[in-house]
Order: structure tokens, then C-alpha cells, then sequence
């Protein structure tokens, strides 16, 4: 065994195909009795509290909060663990609202994209399924890349290896199963997360003992926990805007809001979850935030398993193997039978086709497809955040003209895309560079120079900000 690794290739390799055996066994042979359409987009829309809960939760959650919180949380702060802990929970909280007006409407519907066809016309509604297939298309992208980073930066086992692995697995029982095989799964693998994020929990307090506080953080890094902080503030809402606005138009979300066997279920559901994942998210960045402060050179996106694994032992490393992958496969089976449905409900009348296409062997191709670049991306082991933050502009380009064309129906078509447009343009003249320095409005046709510092320092702020914001206010300016 090298002993640069906490684990030799071959045991994590082991375990990470015994883990996902486990999960295809359970999805197959769980959704054998479940099949049909109707099971496949929408578990026979009779899913209970205790699975909806699960499901939602699980499906919220990835292998990105082992890295994203904690990275975030050494300089955005504070701030910036609040934003994302309410980024990723807000949408459970909106979607009792939305799905209670979605499911009144639309009490047959299978998405959010079924809406917006009706809404609008064709031109509008195939833009909003672009962006919605790319955002999922990004988070499988980035999921898959996460574990496979994970694994090898643990064992050494190759990039391509684990993403094979956990791809080809998903896709076995979630192509067979549909949304059934995908929720039944999740309940496991969200029991199988929380006891172990407890574990950790209970592990890293008691071993790092009064360092795992807000004195000791305070005292090594106070500006984190500053109130006048100001990097703290945009960080936070960078991330809520961010993350918020991507959720919404997550499918899966949607799949499970049409799934429940009744909105009572729905609403309970929803509220559980969202204070599920808020304390989940929180601990994942507090982590880093006392890691950081213990040893300020470690890897910012490291900052929990710096915590957790310093003692280095082999049964720690295992945990973490098992941790890891219940959170990308929970994540990853939900993408793909999302990414599928939209296909089969909405391939119709985006493609035209004629009228003997089978739109579910084509939703399985297309998947395929998708799966076999996600792969690719994840086996070179590709920096995909800065492309997860332009697929996070476009949504919030989308989220307030979508969402308000809920509850204004005098919106009309032409207004609603010249908004989004509007809003597209706006985000992406200051959108950052990859190396975040400058943007086409403040850097290149504005020399950085004349710029006050708060602005060069806050071009992702800003982008998102005015992204979201703007077609609002044209909409407004319209007089509707």
C-alpha cells in the first residue's frame, strides 16, 4: 500500500462496488413490481411523508457539500455558510406555495416545463428547457467529478475508474426503475447520510474539543465572524441567489412535488426537509471555518477531511468512501431520471418527431449521451465550477420572470423572453473572468482601474445580482 494514501486501490475499490451492487439490487429489484409510465415520471403520485422527506432531502444534498461549504466558508465567512445553508433549503420552502398552485392547475402534470408550454408558446418554453437540461446536465457533470476526486485523493484509485462505476450503477436501476427505483433508494441512502454525518459530528467535537466553537474561531480569525465584513454579506447572498435560483428549476423538485399522494404530504414534507438541510449545510461550512483556523494552509475545499481524517485510520477512510458515494448516487439518480422525464414529457413537442418515435427509448439515449460526457469531464478530473456558476446565471436570469408569470397572467410571451434576455445580457457583461480579476463591462471596456474596490472584488455578486433582478424590473417598467 502507498503510504501516501490512507487506503489501498483495491479496498476502496472493493467498496465502492459492493456500495453500488447494494443500491442497483435494492432499485431493481424494488421497482420490478412498480412499473410502468406513470411509476417511471412519477412514482404513481402516491409517495408517502416519511419516503417524500427522504427523497427530497437526499436529492438536495451531494458529494458537493463535503467540498462547497467549507471551501466557501474561508473567506466568504459566516455569511456565506448562512447564504448557502438557506440557498439550498429556500426552494423547499418556495415549493410549498409553487406546488400547491402547480399541482391545482396542473393535477396531471409531470414539470415545471409543462407549465411554462401552456404559459407561453414554444419559442420561450424550448429556451427554459435548454437552461433547465445544461443546469442538471452541470450539477451530474460536477457530482460525478466530486466523488471521483474524493475517492483518489483517499486511496489513489484513477479518476475514470470510480466515475464508471458510479455512472454505469446509477444509470442500471434508474433507467429501469424510473422516479420509483430513485425515491426507494434514497430513503436508504438519506438514513445511510445521516448516521454518518452524526458520526462525524460526534467524532470531530469530541476530538477537537474547544477548537469546534465560535471562540476559538473568533480568536484565530475574527473578520469570518465579523458583522462588518463586508465580503461576509455578499458572499452570502451570492450563494443564496445562486443556489436558490438553480434549485427551482432542479426537475427532480418537481417530480417529487407530483409525487406525494397529497399536498398535506407535500407541505409536511417540504418544511421537515428544509430543516433537514439547513443545519446539515451549516456544519459541513462551520467545518471549514475551524479547520481553516487550526491550520490556514490547508486546502479550503479539504477543510472537513482535514478534521475528520487527521488521525488518518483506515476505518475513518472507509466511512468517508461510504459517506461519499451515498451522497453522489442519491444525487446522481435523481439527475438522470430527471433529465429523462423532461425528454419523454416535453421531447413531443420540442422535436416534432413523427408519431411512432418511442420519446422513452429516445429520453434513454439522450441520458446516455449526457452520461457519456459527464464521464469524460470526470475522468480528467476537470474544474467544471466556474461553468456551475455560469449555468447558476442563467437561471437567476430565468427565476423572477418564470416564477412571477405563476401568479401574473398578463404576462406575455414577448415580454417574458425580452427579460430574460435582458437579464442574460446584463449578468454576462459582468459576469468574471475565470480568474475572477475582471468582467466585458468593469475591466475591459471600463479599465479596473477607475473601478471602486468593492466593485472589482464583487463581480460574481453583482453578475448574479443583476441577472436576477433586472428582468423584474423591466417587467415592471412595462406596466403589466
Amino acid at each position: 500500500m502507498d503510504k501516501s494514501y490512507l487506503i489501498s486501490q483495491s479496498t476502496s475499490l472493493t467498496l465502492v462496488i459492493i456500495i453500488s451492487l447494494i443500491f442497483v439490487f435494492l432499485g431493481i429489484s424494488h421497482s420490478k413490481k412498480h412499473q410502468g409510465l406513470n411509476n417511471y415520471l412519477t412514482a404513481n403520485r402516491n409517495i408517502g411523508l416519511f419516503s417524500l422527506t427522504t427523497s427530497l432531502t437526499a436529492s438536495a444534498l451531494g458529494a458537493w457539500i463535503l467540498f462547497g461549504p467549507a471551501s466557501a466558508s474561508t473567506w466568504g465567512g459566516v455569511g456565506a455558510i448562512i447564504g448557502y445553508s438557506l440557498g439550498t433549503a429556500f426552494p423547499m420552502f418556495f415549493l410549498i406555495y409553487l406546488g400547491k398552485k402547480i399541482r391545482k392547475e396542473f393535477p396531471n402534470g409531470f414539470s415545471l416545463i409543462e407549465f411554462m408550454r401552456k404559459k407561453f408558446g414554444k419559442s420561450l418554453f424550448k429556451l427554459i428547457l435548454l437552461m433547465t437540461i445544461f443546469y442538471m446536465f452541470i450539477f451530474l457533470c460536477a457530482e460525478v467529478t466530486a466523488v471521483a476526486i474524493l475517492i483518489n485523493y483517499i486511496s489513489g484509485t484513477e479518476l475514470w475508474i470510480t466515475a464508471l462505476i458510479v455512472l454505469l450503477s446509477t444509470l442500471a436501476y434508474t433507467l429501469y426503475g424510473g422516479l420509483k427505483a430513485s425515491i426507494f433508494t434514497d430513503n436508504i441512502q438519506m438514513i445511510v447520510i445521516g448516521i454518518l454525518l452524526l458520526i462525524s459530528f460526534i467524532y470531530i467535537y469530541s476530538f477537537t474539543g474547544p477548537q469546534f466553537s465560535l471562540d476559538f474561531i473568533r480568536e484565530k480569525n475574527p473578520h469570518l465572524l465579523s458583522s462588518s465584513y463586508i465580503q461576509g454579506y455578499t458572499a452570502g447572498i451570492t450563494f443564496f441567489i445562486a443556489v436558490a435560483a438553480t434549485n427551482l428549476f432542479h426537475q427532480g423538485n418537481w417530480q417529487r412535488v407530483y409525487a406525494a399522494k397529497n399536498y398535506e404530504t407535500l407541505r409536511k414534507s417540504l418544511i421537515i426537509s428544509f430543516f433537514i438541510i439547513i443545519p446539515i449545510v451549516f456544519y459541513m461550512g462551520f467545518s471549514g471555518m475551524v479547520a481553516f483556523s487550526i491550520d490556514s494552509n490547508i486546502r479550503p475545499d479539504l477543510g472537513f477531511f482535514s478534521l475528520l481524517l487527521k488521525e488518518q485510520t483506515t476505518f475513518l477512510s472507509l466511512f468517508i468512501v461510504i459517506l461519499g458515494l451515498s451522497l453522489t448516487i442519491s444525487t446522481v439518480d435523481t439527475l438522470i431520471n430527471a433529465i429523462s422525464s423532461l425528454i419523454l414529457v416535453d421531447g413531443k413537442a420540442t422535436f416534432n418527431f413523427n408519431k411512432k418515435m418511442n420519446y422513452l427509448r429516445l429520453s434513454k439515449i439522450f441520458i446516455l449521451f449526457l452520461s457519456l460526457i459527464s464521464f469524460i469531464v470526470a475522468s480528467r478530473g476537470f474544474d467544471i465550477l466556474y461553468l456551475f456558476l455560469l449555468a447558476d446565471l442563467f437561471c437567476c436570469a430565468f427565476v423572477l420572470t418564470v416564477f412571477y408569470s405563476f401568479y401574473n397572467k398578463n404576462i406575455s410571451e414577448k415580454t417574458a423572453y425580452t427579460s430574460i434576455v435582458i437579464g442574460l445580457i446584463g449578468g454576462f457583461l459582468i459576469f468574471p473572468a475565470p480568474d475572477f480579476s475582471k468582467s466585458l463591462l468593469f475591466g475591459i471596456m471600463i479599465p479596473v482601474e477607475s473601478l471602486s474596490p468593492f466593485i472589482s472584488q464583487s463581480l460574481l455578486f453583482l453578475s448574479f445580482v443583476v441577472a436576477t433582478f433586472l428582468p423584474f424590473f423591466f417587467i415592471k417598467a412595462k406596466k403589466i
